[in-house]
């Protein structure tokens, strides 16, 4: 019983420590979960996109900054209805915001691009 007051005197204030060093450089852990991974590796690619894709911004009035730094920023890719393990271009499924869904968009990764193929509004 001793040890384990020892242990909690030392743990909890090193993790609060731990936990405000790393709140101010700004780390996260968020990084490695695979819906930020397919979003941080599409956004580092060049993008390229269908014609009906860009037909479907023109009418929804939508420039490429809204969808780059908002639709996908802050979506949510649906594995389910994606097709991650696809060869050599994988293709997903991206709702945007992550509660009530308004825009879908599909899309395919590839090493060099990103292909945006559809956009839906949903609402």
């Amino acid at each position: 019983m001793k040890k384990l007051k020892f242990y909690l005197i030392g743990l909890i204030p090193g993790l609060i420590i731990v936990f405000f060093i790393l709140n101010k450089k700004g780390a996260s852990c968020s990084g490695y979960l695979p819906n930020s991974r397919v979003i941080a590796e599409t956004l580092s690619k060049d993008f390229k996109y269908s014609e009906s894709f860009k037909t479907e911004m023109n009418a929804l009035k939508i420039d490429e900054k809204f969808l780059k730094d908002s639709i996908i920023t802050k979506g949510k890719v649906d594995f389910d209805k994606s097709h991650a393990q696809k060869k050599p271009c994988p293709d997903y499924l991206l709702t945007y915001p992550e509660k009530n869904p308004t825009y879908e968009i599909t899309f395919e990764k590839c090493e060099e691009t990103t292909m945006m193929k559809t956009l839906k509004k949903l609402k």
